[in-house]
């Protein structure tokens, strides 16, 4: 229901009622002007874009801080890194009222973010967090649209990742201490993540059968993914190190500090920067995730599909394992050459017999 009526100060009174029965009205010095606003909002309600005159006022800070306590049921660290992420954000377009963002905002914004020296990946990251919050603010009717789409996203940094040699990583597991050592293996041959290796339980690992099945990550979390507990077969060489390994440090966890606690990632990480400067050759950058990139590099060496490698890295789907680890794969140029050239040879036999035969 939508009307406009004169009143008698001489100004019009806009009126209409939303999808949800709420009136919503306005008053303007020229009919004109009311009606032009009565058909945009009819036609929002028509098409499913209409937006509460009152929460369009609504600041990104706002929205931002009422987003945050949704967010809130997910796990520390995810919640954590949402709130550096929002921070940046709000710092940004804090004052501004969320359908104030235009997607020449958004560009400009980006672009400033690379000027300042973060890293394309960051940038990237910021920028998937700022649309997510917009497509949950488009979803809760705040805003009828994000101005966030793929003609502005600054794109996500593809870098190759950095494959160490065999030699790297057994210098590497030389130079780490030898109550730790056991993380080289954990992460050069069976591709365990950094909170997965250090959550790793000996009750987790089947010996017998060589096949580790992880169950939590550090300290003792749920894993991310569904496919992140996807059991990894192991040689019956790694599986003797492990059992020997286990045997020498008895704990409940396979990676445990001097005093026998629970190793940690961040203990992880510290003891690979301090090994990795005895390595030559390793970058200052060499993290222990990369080591599951030598784990990538030893299965598509060894001939394994994509699918078989998806497997063992436990992506969720094969297209990561292409954007990642797609240029190591062999180059099939000359398989494809002689595909094609067996098809041309034959035809030509088949001519010449014909000629032979008339």
């Amino acid at each position: 229901m939508a009307s406009i009526k004169k009143r008698p100060d001489g100004k019009y009174r806009a009126r209409y009622r939303d999808e949800a029965g709420r009136e919503h009205a306005r008053h303007f010095d020229r009919k004109v002007d009311g009606q032009k606003w009565l058909d945009q909002q009819t036609a929002a309600l028509v098409s499913g874009t209409h937006v509460d005159p009152k929460t369009a006022k609504t600041t990104v800070a706002a929205w931002c801080a009422t987003w945050l306590d949704g967010y809130g049921t997910r796990r520390a660290s995810t919640v954590r890194q949402a709130k550096v992420h929002v921070a940046q954000i709000v710092a940004e377009f804090g004052p501004l009222r969320l359908s104030a963002v235009r997607p020449s905002h958004v560009k400009a914004w980006t672009t400033k973010l690379r000027e300042s020296g973060l890293a394309a990946s960051y940038v990237y990251a910021l920028y998937r967090r700022l649309a997510q919050i917009f497509a949950d603010a488009v979803h809760d009717g705040i805003v009828p649209r994000s101005p966030c789409s793929r003609r502005t996203s600054p794109g996500q940094a593809k870098q190759r990742p950095y494959v160490a040699t065999t030699e790297q990583v057994w210098g590497l597991y030389d130079a780490m201490p030898a109550r730790q050592r056991a993380s080289i293996l954990l992460g050069a041959f069976a591709g365990l993540r950094t909170a997965e290796a250090c959550g790793l339980r000996v009750a987790d690992v089947d010996f017998m059968r060589g096949m580790i099945a992880p169950a939590v990550q550090y300290p003792a979390l749920p894993l991310k993914t569904e496919a992140s507990q996807t059991p990894i077969p192991i040689s019956r060489t790694l599986a003797v190190e492990l059992s020997a390994h286990v045997a020498q440090w008895r704990a409940d966890t396979i990676l445990t500090a001097d005093d026998g606690v629970q190793f940690g990632p961040w203990m992880l990480e510290r003891a690979i920067r301090d090994a990795r400067q005895r390595v030559p050759g390793l970058p200052d950058g060499f993290r222990f995730h990369d080591l599951r990139h030598y784990f990538a590099s030893l299965l598509i060496e060894s001939g394994a599909s994509v699918k078989v490698v998806q497997a063992r890295l436990r992506h969720g789907s094969a297209k990561t394992t292409l954007d990642t680890y797609g240029h190591m794969f062999p180059d099939s140029d000359e398989a494809t050459r002689s595909a094609v050239d067996a098809v041309l040879v034959a035809r030509a036999d088949s001519l010449r017999t014909r000629e032979v035969i008339a």
